[in-house]
């Protein structure tokens, strides 16, 4: 089968990313699976869906089975200190669409809090590539800058309901829906317009950041656009620039994200894989100093994708029968494994077994009995 785009097993992902995190020293982090439930009362909008599994610990305190790490990671940082780098590899708990099961999912993610300057951005967005490179062959990241939005919105004199809305649509790319509700709310053509342009912006950073510059028309803009130019250099200097696109649509929520917003996709699977961003305000809703910035990888769409598109048990099923050599059957599986495939071996085909690439071992190498698309 020609497949476009290979995804790799969420056991895998979790190895590649941990080691990749670990060469970085970021240092593993650890957590209860229970927290407080008043933890993410208090900050459901941060959170990916609204799921909240709760039950009554001792003491009568309703406690909850984590939806999410950020927030732990979070309320256990230490005030005012030098940057602290972790990463997580921590099932999180959701009910399902239906609500008639919980889902336990694995997510891997690293966080930086303390002292963020240009490398410590970069270093995170340059790992956030690095992450969906080991995730799938063809990837892309998709970034923007909350402070260049938030200046924007804050220019034409957006609040409330018609800021919450005026987000809602850029994050659609609506710009029929900005123009209306810019009209409704007295804003002038020419400011709805920025918004329109950068909601619409999309692209490689040299053929984004132009048109960028030119709706830019205040200190606070200019100075997102700043950072962004800056963190480009550093990625063009780790050769990985080419990864990374501007796309203004990408908005998280302001009253948490304040900087840099990421979201990673990789070819096959139709929503974001990977996604963060700066959030000092967050950090300091929890009474904390300094800043924020980190990233999770959501391995549940990977688990969705292997199951769903491609359809297969294993992509190679090795046979062999009692003159196989044992060393050479071990060399031949550690050459296909190695390659990035999933191999099952067996002396016969289990009962409804699907794979790619039915194999054999025989005297003088490796031989293709079928393959399938």
């Amino acid at each position: 089968m020609d497949r476009k785009y290979e995804a790799v097993g969420s056991e895998r992902a979790v190895s590649a990313l941990s080691e990749l995190y670990s060469r970085y020293g970021y240092a593993r982090f650890k957590m209860s699976k229970f927290e407080e439930y008043d933890l993410y009362a208090r900050n459901k909008n941060f959170l990916r869906g609204d799921s909240i599994i709760t039950f009554t610990g001792s003491g009568n305190r309703l406690m909850a089975l984590r939806p999410d790490v950020t927030l732990s990671i979070v309320k256990n940082a230490r005030s005012g200190a030098p940057s602290e780098k972790v990463y997580y590899t921590e099932n999180v708990y959701r009910e399902s669409k239906d609500k008639d099961e919980i889902s336990e999912i694995m997510q891997v993610g690293l966080e930086c809090i303390g002292e963020i300057d240009l490398y410590q951005t970069g270093e995170v967005i340059l790992l956030a590539v690095q992450s969906l490179a080991a995730l799938g062959e063809n990837y892309i990241l998709d970034i923007s800058h909350m402070g260049f939005l938030s200046a924007l919105l804050d220019e034409i004199g957006a609040e409330g309901d018609v800021r919450d809305a005026l987000i809602g649509c850029i994050r659609e790319k609506n710009a029929h829906g900005i123009a209306a509700i810019a009209k409704d709310a007295g804003i002038k053509g020419e400011a709805a317009s920025r918004l329109t342009t950068a909601a619409t912006i999309y692209g490689p950073f040299a053929d984004a950041i132009g048109r960028l510059r030119a709706i830019s028309v205040g200190a606070a803009e200019a100075a997102a656009l700043d950072e962004l130019e800056a963190i480009h250099t550093v990625l063009d200097a780790a050769g990985c620039a080419d990864r990374v696109n501007l796309d203004f649509s990408t908005v998280n929520d302001m009253s948490y994200y304040n900087g840099i917003i990421l979201s990673g996709f990789i070819e096959g699977i139709p929503n974001a894989v990977l996604a963060g961003g700066r959030y000092d305000n967050l950090l300091h809703k929890m009474g904390k100093t300094g800043g924020a910035v980190g990233f999770a990888v959501y391995l549940d769409l990977l688990e969705r994708y292997n199951t769903a598109e491609r359809g297969f048990d294993a992509d190679i099923l090795l046979l062999y029968d009692e003159s196989t050599d044992a060393a050479e059957l071990t060399k031949a599986v550690k050459m296909l494994s190695e390659s990035g495939k999933t191999v099952r071996v067996q002396r016969s085909i289990p009962e409804g077994f699907r794979c790619h690439q039915l194999l054999t071992m025989k005297e003088g190498g490796l031989h293709i009995l079928e393959t399938n698309d």
